[in-house]
């Protein structure tokens, strides 16, 4: 697939947007157009090409630039293919065009989330090739389906296949965020997600009766309590200036199930919770809360999970790990202001983490409004650019750790 451009584009800008414009939204991505584009681009460059099937449909893509000395634990650099759905209406262009306008913004969905970290990798090790550089650890560039919707049939799956422990990974880099300010968000660590649901039964009846313990009256009483913690870790976030997003744990009631027609009391009815839980909290206590939040309200309920995190492991930033003085050294020699944080979402670097793997999240974005997830989704081209000047100094670094 290729894209016409102007002959002043950079060439790793058009590289940039062909693979913006391949299709890869959940639910239905494109992943094999995005295989092959893969596949295109490690023969330009020169890397090995591979693929692991996790799932039907669902392969991790690795690109590999060998070590000079390839029994040392290598580097992976991370990037999720799939995008998350979008609303085209809202959109000034195409979703999938990957328009340039004259500022030289790039929109598309995934131009900050994250297809740009996947060319940026690429197109900084083309050109560290170019220049001669021969890395003395082994260099994984991997691509993995289905991060959007939880990683269940993506990384989850392959840290379980022997071809994971086969790569012999002693650091990773993921994802971070844009920086609206001049500093570059830099992740540690990730809040731990539960989705999960709470369902009540209650007496049922006419809709014109005052019936007693009905499932919406006890249902009620939990979803108070719960946007009474939520109203509680927002203040706290907001009183402190010191924290940022990632050191609280946020709260957010998102589906209402239940009911058959007005003027019947139904006698079920269910919440669906979105809670990212901040890794100094205490899960198992945290889990009893919650559970207590139903007692108080009523009996007869279920609570069921549909993810549940557990993982609180964070990545050392001090200045005696290796990993952390190569990557915060690269970035001091190139005057990067870096802002430590916790990731206030989730990524695939927790499979990775749970395993002992160091992982930190980075995305070059700086002086950039944070759009992943948004309409009108976009990256300027300069900043993308500068990107890839970045990671030419980040992987030698930790390549030669």
């Amino acid at each position: 697939m290729s894209m016409a451009s102007d002959q002043s584009e950079d060439p790793a800008v058009t590289n940039f947007r062909t693979y913006l414009q391949i299709n890869t939204s959940q639910p239905k991505p494109d992943y094999g157009e995005a295989i092959m584009f893969y596949m295109t681009m490690a023969q330009e460059i020169g890397l090995d090409f591979k693929t692991v099937e996790v799932a039907a449909g669902k392969d991790m893509a690795i690109l590999t630039w060998r070590g000079q000395e390839p029994s040392l634990p290598s580097v992976m650099l991370y990037c999720h293919t799939d995008v998350v759905p979008v609303f085209p209406e809202h959109w000034k262009y195409d979703p999938f065009g990957a328009v340039k306008d004259e500022n030289g913004d790039i929109y598309a969905r995934g131009a900050q989330d994250m297809k740009c970290l996947g060319i940026q990798y690429l197109e900084a090790i083309r050109q560290l090739k170019k220049e001669g550089s021969k890395p003395k650890r082994t260099v994984h560039i991997i691509f993995g389906p289905d991060e959007e919707i939880g990683g269940k049939e993506g990384m989850a799956l392959f840290v379980q296949r022997q071809e994971f422990p086969d790569l012999n990974i002693g650091f990773a880099l993921d994802e971070g965020l844009a920086s609206p300010t001049s500093e570059f968000r830099l992740f540690y660590g990730e809040r731990a997600c539960w989705w999960f649901s709470v369902t009540f039964s209650g007496k049922p009846g006419h809709g014109s009766a005052f019936i007693e313990d009905t499932a919406i009256s006890k249902l009620n009483k939990v979803m108070n309590r719960a946007l009474q913690f939520r109203a509680e870790q927002e203040k706290r976030l907001n009183s402190d200036s010191s924290l940022t997003l990632g050191d609280v744990t946020s709260l957010n009631i998102n589906l209402l199930q239940g009911g058959v027609q007005y003027n019947v009391v139904p006698s079920e009815m269910t919440a669906g919770f979105d809670v990212r839980i901040t890794p100094t909290v205490d899960l198992k206590k945290f889990e009893e809360e919650i559970t207590q939040w139903c007692k108080d309200a009523g009996p007869d309920f279920t609570i069921k999970f549909f993810q549940k995190g557990m993982c609180q492991k964070r990545t050392s930033t001090d200045s005696s790990d290796p990993w952390w003085a190569a990557f915060s050294s690269a970035c001091q020699s190139m005057g990067l202001e870096l802002k430590k944080e916790i990731f206030p979402a989730g990524t695939d670097g927790r499979y990775l983490r749970e395993l002992d793997i160091p992982v930190l999240g980075f995305s070059p974005m700086n002086n950039t409004p944070i759009l992943l997830h948004d309409h009108n989704e976009f990256l300027n081209e300069k900043v993308f650019l500068r990107g890839i000047k970045i990671y030419e100094k980040i992987i030698p670094a930790l390549a030669n750790v």
